[in-house]
């Protein structure tokens, strides 16, 4: 299954690889997996409140759920 920028946060972690996955979110900023927010929010809402162009986001992401 593949990362999209409509997919909640928690369910990307589940994709794949999800130490890796997680170790790309908080390389950009994004410390609080086990948040509230990380259950109602989206890749791209993400994206937006930390300023990371959400379609490099996606790329890395999905590279890091293959490893």
């Amino acid at each position: 299954m593949k990362i999209t920028k409509d997919m909640l946060i928690a369910d990307a972690l589940k994709c794949g690889n999800a130490e890796e996955i997680a170790n790309v979110l908080f390389s950009v900023g994004m410390h609080c997996l086990g948040c509230a927010l990380a259950h109602n929010e989206t890749v791209e809402d993400a994206a937006a409140v930390h300023g990371v162009d959400v379609d490099a986001l996606v790329d890395k992401l999905n590279e890091a759920a293959e490893r």
